[in-house]
C-alpha cells in the first residue's frame, strides 16, 4: 500500500468513528500545512489547500501538546483554527476538529474533520478520534521511511546493476588470470552467503568497494539495501550522526529526524571503508552495535534494532593503529573474523588487458567512445608503470587517453605517465619546473602568494584524493589543523577534490 492510498483507507475508516462531510490530512511542510489527501463531498474543493501554521494558534497548539479538540462555536466567531476559512461556505458553529498526527517523537501534521450543520462533536468521540489519530500517525510514518529505504533500495540496486554489467566490477574477480585475485575471489565466493564480518584490507585504489559489492551480490541479502560509508571522509563531528541517526533538536541544524546508515542498510549490507580512520571515540558505539545489533540515535535515548550484515575495508596497517593506540583491539577483532586481502596492481599486470577491455567498456558511457582498445604496443608500457594508484589511476589514464586519441587504438603515445622507470625506453617524465618557473601563471606574470597558496592546496588534495582529515590527510601533509585548511580553501576558492 502507498502513501496516498494508505490515507485514503485511513479517512474511510474514520468515518466509522466520527461522521463527516470533509476529513481531510495535512502533513507539515516548511511552516505551512498543506492538505496532502481529502475524502467527503467537498474534498475536491480544498485538494492542495495550504495554510501559514503562523495565522492559526489553535492548531500550533494542537501540534505543541498532541492533543485533539472541537471548535466551539466562540472559535468560529473569532475565526481561529477552521483551517478552511475563506475556501468553504460553512457556516458559523459548524462541527469542526482537528486531531494532531505525529510518531517517532515528530510532528506529521493534523487530521481534521468537518460537518456542515451546527453541532459541536463530543468529547467521547473527540477523545476516540485523537486515538485512532496516533495509530494513522504511525501508519503514515513507517510508510514514508518505507518509501525513503524502497528508493534507496531502488537506487543501490541500480548502481549494482551499472557495476554488474560491466567487466571492470567484481566479474573481473573470476576471470582473472591473477593466481592471487583467483584465490581472493574463491574465499569471497565462500564467506559471501554467511553473515560473517569481512575486512577488505588492500592499498588505496586496489578495488576494495567493488569486492564489498560482490560479497553483497553472492549473498542472500542481494535484494536489500547495500550502503556504505567513507569513514575518512566526513568530519568526526558529524560521523555520529551519520552512523547512527539523529533526532530533531539534537544538535544547531538538526531540523528534523534523519535515520543514519544502519537503519539505511537493515536487512542488507554496510560497508564502513577505511574504518582505520574512524575516531577512537566512536569504535565503543560501533562495538555495541557489533555485539548487540542496536544504534541509538544521536539526541534519542532509545535504542533501534538493525539487521546489518557488517563489511569494512582499509589501506591501514590496523595492527600498527592498534599498537599506537588508535583502533580498539576488541573491534579489531570483532571487524577481522574473515580478512581478505586484494594485491596491488603491479602484483597482477597479466590482469592489464582484462582490465583495460572491462574499463575501457564502462567509460565509453561517459566518453562516448565505444569499441576502444589497447595495442599491444600499449600494453607493454603499461607493463612498465610501477602504478601507486592502482586500479583507480588505470582507470584516469585509460579515460585521459580515449580523450585525446581520435581512432579507436591506444597506443603507447596515447598515455601520460610521468613516473616509467628509468630504462624502459618509454617516454621520461615530464621536466619538472625550476623554483623560477613555478610562480609564474599562463601569461608570464608572477603568481601572487594567494595563487601559490591555493595551486599547493590543490596538489596535496589531489594527492590525498580530497581527504582532509586523519593520517595521511591534506591538513597533516601540509601540517595545519583541518579547520585552519577548511578555512584557506573557502577564502582561495580552493574546491575538495574526490
Amino acid at each position: 500500500m502507498d502513501t496516498d492510498d494508505l490515507l485514503r483507507r485511513g479517512l474511510d475508516w474514520v468515518a466509522r468513528i466520527a461522521p463527516y462531510d470533509l476529513a481531510a490530512v495535512f502533513t507539515l511542510d516548511e511552516g505551512s500545512l498543506v492538505v496532502r489527501a481529502a475524502r467527503g463531498h467537498l474534498a475536491s474543493q480544498v485538494r492542495g489547500h495550504r495554510i501559514d501554521l503562523a495565522r492559526f494558534p489553535t492548531l500550533r497548539e494542537a501540534l505543541e501538546t498532541r492533543r485533539a479538540r472541537a471548535f466551539t462555536e466562540d472559535d468560529h466567531r473569532h475565526g481561529d483554527g477552521d483551517p478552511f476559512d475563506g475556501v468553504l461556505d460553512l457556516s458559523p458553529g459548524h462541527a469542526c476538529m482537528v486531531v494532531p498526527l505525529h510518531a517517532a517523537g515528530r510532528s506529521l501534521g493534523v487530521l481534521t474533520l468537518d460537518r456542515t450543520h451546527c453541532e459541536s462533536y463530543p468529547q467521547s468521540v473527540v477523545d476516540q478520534v485523537e486515538t485512532y489519530g496516533q495509530i494513522l500517525g504511525l501508519a503514515l510514518d513507517n510508510a514514508e521511511r518505507r518509501v525513503v529505504l524502497e528508493n534507496l533500495r531502488e537506487e543501490e540496486l541500480e548502481r549494482a546493476r551499472e557495476l554488474d554489467e560491466v567487466a571492470a566490477g567484481y566479474g573481473v574477480l573470476e576471470r582473472s588470470v591473477s593466481p592471487a585475485v583467483r584465490a581472493v575471489a574463491a574465499r569471497a565466493r565462500q564467506v559471501a552467503p554467511t553473515d560473517t564480518p569481512v575486512l577488505i584490507l588492500g592499498e588505496t585504489g586496489t578495488g576494495k568497494e567493488r569486492l564489498a559489492r560482490a560479497l553483497h551480490r553472492w549473498s542472500a541479502r542481494a535484494d536489500r539495501p547495500f550502503v556504505a560509508i567513507n569513514c575518512a571522509a566526513i568530519p568526526a563531528s558529524l560521523l555520529e550522526s551519520e552512523l547512527f541517526g539523529h533526532t530533531r533538536g539534537a544538535f544547531t541544524g538538526a531540523t528534523r529526524d534523519r535515520l543514519g546508515r544502519f537503519q539505511l542498510a537493515h536487512g542488507g549490507t554496510l560497508l564502513l571503508d577505511e574504518i582505520g580512520e574512524l575516531p577512537i571515540e566512536l569504535q565503543a558505539k560501533l562495538l555495541r552495535v557489533v555485539q548487540e545489533g542496536v544504534v541509538e540515535p544521536v539526541g534519542s535515548d532509545k535504542s533501534v534494532k538493525v539487521n546489518v550484515r557488517l563489511l569494512a575495508a582499509t589501506h591501514v596497517d590496523l595492527e600498527k593503529a592498534i599498537a599506537g593506540g588508535r583502533l580498539r583491539e576488541d573491534l579489531y577483532y570483532r571487524l577481522a573474523v574473515f580478512p581478505l586481502r586484494l594485491p596491488p596492481l603491479r602484483q597482477r599486470l597479466e590482469d592489464l588487458p582484462l582490465l583495460c577491455a572491462a574499463m575501457l567498456a564502462e567509460q565509453s558511457q561517459r566518453t562516448g567512445r565505444r569499441g576502444m582498445r589497447v595495442s599491444e604496443a600499449g600494453l607493454a608500457r603499461l607493463r612498465a608503470h610501477a602504478w601507486p594508484g592502482n586500479l583507480r589511476e588505470l582507470s584516469n589514464v585509460l579515460e585521459r587517453a580515449t580523450i585525446v586519441t581520435t581512432g579507436e587504438v591506444l597506443g603507447p603515445e596515447a598515455f601520460e605517465l610521468g613516473d616509467m622507470p628509468n630504462g624502459t625506453g618509454l617516454i621520461a617524465p615530464a621536466p619538472k619546473a625550476t623554483p623560477a618557473d613555478t610562480p609564474l601563471q599562463h601569461d608570464g606574470r608572477i603568481a601572487t602568494l594567494e595563487e601559490v597558496t591555493a595551486l599547493q592546496i590543490q596538489r596535496v588534495l589531489t594527492h590525498t584524493r580530497g581527504r582532509i582529515y586523519g593520517p595521511g590527510g591534506a591538513a597533516e601533509l601540509l601540517g595545519v589543523p583541518p579547520s585552519t585548511l577548511q578555512s584557506r580553501m573557502k577564502k582561495l576558492g580552493v574546491a575538495r577534490t574526490a
